[in-house]
């Protein structure tokens, strides 16, 4: 077999397994990227979170993650619900309503790199889900799943953007996938909407100022100058994604595992605020949302209402 058939039955796989679409693209150096990184760590923008610093050479080289790597397989899963919470109550970025997709990508990288191994033979490699120094939207825009847009995040015309990416990066040499045209335009739908201004230019998010920073990563007290600025958000922030055009195009999920717990969305401000540790593990039981712990989640609550 040649390595166009080799893409085409990883692709198929992919598919068949529940991805919503699969790009690759050559294992190398990510030279754009080197000094755009570089610059948003200097400039401090990311905050508390110290682990950006590590790894850089590794963040923008998957040669140096995976030894002889050839081809970095991207991966695109969808979230989207469908069904959100009830109006007027504290929110949840969507990606965390069922459960930790760290653990639902993983099952399923593994599986397709099994399945790899099984049509192809000997491949070597290591499967990612955004817990390691891999540059995912990079990769993927590289690989032609969609462009970054002024939110950084990734988009695809046809779904949008509220999909997970994941990467296999293994040493077959594959056919490579070339990159798509960026559609944002003379669109700032995202850069006007953000609620703490942290889109500071088209394509440049400060993570420091982000509503998902300060509600999941951070774990000293929010600054008190943000206040009234989080718009009820308090796990995560969906606005710069709800207010893209792009997003009307968003379909959803058909992942059983990303349904969230009946009680859930119905949950209004009062049940949040009198939330209990129990009900906080039977809700959360295997969702993202632990990684506040409850403590962060209350903390969080009595940010947005004090």
């Amino acid at each position: 077999m040649n390595k166009l058939n080799y893409s085409k039955l990883i692709k198929t796989e992919a598919k068949r397994l529940g991805f919503l679409s699969c790009g690759i693209s050559k294992a190398q150096f990510l030279e754009e990227e080197a000094p755009r990184l570089e610059k948003w760590l200097n400039n401090n923008m990311h905050g508390e979170m110290q682990y950006m610093e590590n790894h850089f050479d590794k963040r923008l080289d998957p040669t140096k993650l995976v030894e002889d790597s050839k081809s970095v397989v991207s991966l695109l899963l969808n979230y989207y619900p469908e069904v959100t919470q009830t109006k007027n109550t504290f929110k949840l970025s969507k990606y965390a309503f069922g459960t930790d997709y760290h653990f639902v990508i993983k099952d399923k990288l593994k599986s397709l790199l099994n399945f790899i191994q099984d049509e192809i033979g000997e491949v070597n490699g290591r499967a990612f889900v955004d817990s390691a120094p891999v540059l995912d939207k990079a990769w993927a825009a590289k690989s032609g799943l969609g462009w970054i847009g002024k939110h950084s995040n990734l988009l695809t015309q046809q779904v949008g953007s509220f999909y997970f990416i994941a990467e296999l990066i293994i040493d077959l040499e594959l056919d490579y996938d070339t990159p798509v045209t960026d559609h944002c335009g003379t669109c700032t739908a995202c850069i006007d909407a953000c609620p703490t201004e942290a889109i500071t230019e088209p394509y440049l998010v400060d993570g420091s100022k982000c509503i998902s920073y300060f509600t999941i990563e951070l774990k000293e007290n929010i600054p008190t100058e943000f206040k009234g600025q989080f718009d009820d958000w308090m796990f995560g922030c969906d606005v710069c994604q709800d207010v893209c055009p792009w997003n009307k195009f968003s379909k959803p999920h058909n992942e059983p595992l990303f349904s969230p717990h009946p009680d859930l969305l119905s949950m209004t401000k009062k049940d949040w605020e009198e939330i209990t540790e129990d009900t906080f593990k039977k809700v959360f039981k295997k969702s993202a949302v632990k990684r506040t712990k409850f403590s962060g989640l209350k903390r969080n609550i009595s940010f947005l209402k004090d």
